[in-house]
């Protein structure tokens, strides 16, 4: 900083606009003398808060602009990405604090480019919504165009699980419910996101989470797939190879929905969940979406009902994830109310469908030794649906036996009629086919006796009018609660000679 004096500093302030004369020098009068380092003056100016860091850097630097965009002066960067740079900036009028965005310089003389800029902050300007960062502005000089924002006190989730690496299920949940709230909002004005990552969702002092930058949403030719592949935007080849393999339009919300439950998934265990790499080709490449380790297994003590939103909305057949940001926005509501009960899995059909109290059902004693000597059956086709129901019983020291087929299941009895002292019937795949072989469980002279419970979730009124139910034949809803199973299973069982028993 040698070559640079106190006296051109003061100089370089009045030329670029940063203080006015009267400023400059009540300055000098604070000092009391001209004779100062270059350092010494810096060092007051920062002090008085005349000057940031950032203005700091630039002024010894001797640039000339970039301290002014429009009456918005910067203050200092608080984001980079591939095409713009984003700036905390005061209103030099009113001292409100806003964020500027600006395009990088190099693809301002990109016709393609700038018109994607300018398309994002006009169709970001329509959208109104608490989980949405706001954009109040924007200048289309090609010199320097910006874009006017909300200033979020706070960060990005990719720093906040940088320090964190997880995050509990339930402040996991309310950000994930910020995060659908948003795509709702965004998708009934007819926009989806395009870019969800975690460096694009801030998460505010107070805790709420704000989507930003609908950059690639507003992609003038964001039907061209082989022209997104090119993208230099790592996601959005990512949006492009899952699209490509699950044949969806490249506006279908439910590609968002996938992006929104690997954002769960990493605030839940610290990683994201497809196999991250910077090679273009191996991006293309499906199975990373196909293979991905599932949330249970990351997580040993995850509650399952984070495991179901996660696994539904990271499906990788469309059909099966959820169809609209408001399915996802309900289940997670949902999964916020019941894990401020204290449980990470809910039951919500009324106790007269045969539900039991924990008080009630007697769980007192050491919950590993709860199942001893007994044998559940669970009929249910999903791999991750048996998972947890496995854990979930196996660590109250049930003997678990899982059948993905319902004829089968009920073909073990045919050969032993002591199989199992209670059977778990689960309808989200098996649907029909489960209440079916619920029924016919009941109906059988040999099994008729046996305690069952009918998994449903109770949105699926016509199953559960179909169910013949009786006071050891119950049914329990989905998203279930592991102390509400335990419950039920500890009171059906409670009277019942254990399978097996002479």
């Amino acid at each position: 900083m040698a070559e640079v004096t106190a006296e051109k500093l003061s100089q370089r302030l009045l030329d670029v606009g940063l203080l006015d004369l009267r400023q400059v020098d009540s300055v000098w009068g604070d000092l009391g003398t001209r004779h100062v380092s270059a350092e010494d003056y810096i060092a007051h100016l920062v002090r008085k808060e005349f000057l940031t860091n950032f203005q700091v850097e630039r002024l010894v630097r001797g640039e000339r602009t970039g301290y002014f965009y429009g009456p918005y002066k910067v203050l200092y960067i608080i984001g980079a990405g591939t095409f713009a740079r984003v700036y905390r900036a005061v209103h030099r009028d009113t001292g409100r604090i806003m964020a500027v965005k600006v395009l990088r310089r190099r693809f301002r003389e990109e016709p393609a480019q700038l018109e994607q800029f300018l398309r994002e902050a006009r169709m970001g300007m329509k959208l109104r919504h608490p989980n949405i960062v706001a954009i109040h502005d924007v200048d289309p000089d090609v010199r320097a165009p910006y874009m006017v924002m909300e200033f979020v006190e706070g960060q990005n989730l990719r720093e906040l699980i940088r320090v964190r690496k997880a995050m509990p299920p339930l402040t996991a949940m309310k950000l994930l419910a910020d995060i659908a709230a948003g795509l709702a909002y965004a998708g009934e004005q007819g926009i989806t996101h395009r870019d969800l990552k975690m460096s694009n969702v801030l998460v505010s002092s107070v805790g709420r989470a704000k989507l930003v930058d609908f950059g690639l949403a507003a992609a003038a030719n964001r039907d061209n797939e082989d022209a997104l592949a090119d993208c230099p935007n790592a996601r959005a080849i990512d949006y492009a190879t899952l699209e490509r393999g699950t044949g969806v339009r490249k506006d279908d919300a439910r590609s968002d929905i996938f992006f929104a439950g690997c954002i769960l998934y990493q605030m839940m265990c610290g990683e994201w969940p497809l196999t991250e790499t910077r090679d273009r080709l191996q991006r293309l490449n499906v199975s990373r979406f196909q293979n991905i380790t599932p949330l249970g297994k990351m997580v040993a003590d995850c509650p399952p009902v984070a495991i179901t939103i996660a696994n539904k909305a990271m499906e990788w057949d469309p059909t099966r994830r959820y169809q609209n940001p408001g399915d996802l926005l309900a289940d997670a509501q949902a999964a916020i109310r019941r894990l401020e009960q204290g449980d990470g899995v809910a039951a919500a059909l009324p106790k007269a469908s045969g539900t039991a109290s924990a008080e009630s059902a007697g769980m007192d004693g050491d919950p590993t030794r709860e199942g001893e000597s007994r044998t559940v059956m669970i009929v249910e086709s999903k791999t991750e649906m048996q998972d947890i129901l496995r854990d979930a019983l196996k660590r109250r020291g049930y003997k678990v036996l899982v059948f993905g087929d319902a004829r089968r299941a009920l073909a073990r009895f045919e050969m032993d009629p002591d199989a199992a002292d209670c059977v778990l019937f689960s309808t989200p795949d098996l649907a029909a086919e489960a209440v079916e072989a619920f029924n016919q469980f009941g109906s059988n002279e040999t099994t008729a006796s046996i305690p069952a419970i009918l998994l449903v979730d109770q949105k699926q009124r016509s199953l559960i009018q179909r169910a013949h139910l009786a006071s050891h034949r119950v049914i329990l809803a989905l998203p279930l609660r592991v102390r509400e199973l335990r419950a039920t299973l500890v009171k059906l069982l409670a009277s019942e000679t254990p399978a097996g028993s002479s």
